[in-house]
């Protein structure tokens, strides 16, 4: 619970933590696309006021949310050093030998940094404020219509929600796994970029037979519990559509307008 990774959820009673996650699901989607309709700095400060309402309004401290997302933040500071390295336009912003930063380089590296975090911070809020089981009950009902035309849907929704299930526990296989090796005099630390690379490799390969082990443990359990997929199932817990899941929407719709307005 100190330590919370993409794909970990954690209990607490806020108003996002009671949302539908139907409503939560489709908020997230559109979300992610409508992000690509801003194009200046008032369409970024709505996303980004947006984002942040999200984290007051999930109860979840912000520093907790800050290491949930730390991993994801070395690739988007990669990201912008390679904007900042190769984009050319406008004026010398710095220079420094053969490398030279330029006015666009700057701006370029800022925009796919920040819709970046934006989009990572949304996803991570999703998964810290709705359990697996509430991940699975509302993908399954909003892919239900696609049965129709043969899509698994119950099926689809449970290897989506064991996938997130599994990040945590991976991460945390991973986590022991390199103790150990550092028990062994195994260094990650040291050392030019390609031999950081080649250091991992003791890990991974038994991080991926672990994985593997764990999957077949979870196909034998769902097997001798009488697991068949979605046929027949009934369900423990029914979803409510509230009033508070509407008004979520309807900000979406709010929220997709102004930024088409503010691209003019």
């Amino acid at each position: 619970m100190n330590h919370p990774v993409i794909g970990q959820y954690i209990p607490a009673d806020s108003f996002l933590h009671r949302l539908d996650p139907r409503a939560k699901l489709v908020f997230v989607f559109v979300f992610m696309m409508i992000v690509f309709l801003a194009k200046n700095a008032a369409g970024y400060s709505l996303l980004v006021g947006v984002a942040l309402s999200g984290v007051l309004l999930s109860r979840i401290p912000l520093p907790m949310i800050l290491r949930g997302i730390k991993p994801v933040l070395y690739l988007i500071i990669l990201t912008a050093l390679l904007h900042l390295g190769m984009t050319r336009g406008g004026d010398v912003w710095w220079e420094l030998g053969p490398i030279t930063v330029y006015e666009q380089g700057v701006v370029q590296a800022t925009v796919i940094s920040l819709r970046f975090l934006i989009l990572v911070l949304m996803g991570t809020l999703l998964t810290l404020t709705t359990s697996p089981m509430e991940l699975t009950d509302g993908l399954e009902r909003l892919l239900c219509p696609l049965t129709r035309v043969g899509v698994p849907a119950q099926d689809l929704a449970l290897m989506m929600s064991i996938a997130l299930r599994f990040i945590p526990t991976l991460w945390e296989e991973m986590d022991k796994i390199m103790m150990a090796q550092r028990a062994r005099g195994a260094d990650f630390d040291s050392g030019h970029l390609l031999r950081r690379v080649k250091s991992y490799i003791p890990v991974l390969i038994p991080l991926f037979i672990s994985a593997f082990r764990r999957a077949e443990e979870l196909a034998l359990a769902m097997e001798a519990r009488g697991y068949r997929g979605g046929k027949g199932r009934t369900r423990i817990r029914e979803l409510r559509w509230k009033k508070e899941d509407t008004i979520l929407l309807v900000v979406l719709a709010v929220l997709s307008i102004s930024l088409w307005w503010l691209r003019g």
